[in-house]
Parts: C-alpha cells; structure tokens; sequence
C-alpha cells in the first residue's frame, strides 16, 4: 500500500486534491469518489465488482487471524 500527503485547494468553484505521482491513475480516467464521515475512497469509474474481487484476492493473506471468544449468551424468558 502507498501512502502519499497532498492538500486541497480551490479549482473554479470546486474543493479539489492533487495526486501524487506515487498514487496517481493517469490522465482522463473517470474515476468514482465515496465519502464516508472522513475518508474519501476513490476508483475508476470502469472497474467491475469482479475485478475489485479479484485484485482483493490477490493481496497477501495475513500470518495469523484472531479469533473472538464465544461469547455465551444467556436464556431470556419471557422474551
């Protein structure tokens, strides 16, 4: 993963971010941009669901996985 800092700036009437070259996607690329609370997600607009899977796939699995413990839950009567 590449992390790289940029700040944002004004563009005509428009709040827009230059990308660094380390993260870049090219010139004239649609892209998609999902704002959650604070993170903004950004994709190319001509990339499939399964293509996302796919490259998900492709990343390195972790070396361990943490388990939960069972957590008991108890009887409610009357409910």
């Amino acid at each position: 993963m590449t992390i790289a800092k940029s700040k944002t700036f004004k563009s005509g009437n428009s709040e827009a971010v230059r990308l660094p070259k380390e993260v870049a996607f090219g010139e004239d690329i649609e892209l998609i941009v999902v704002r959650s609370g604070d993170v903004v997600t950004l994709y190319p607009a001509s990339l499939t669901l399964a293509e996302m899977a796919s490259r998900l796939a492709e990343l390195p699995t972790p070396s361990n996985i943490e388990r939960r413990d069972a957590d008991e839950i108890p009887e409610r009567h009357g409910i």
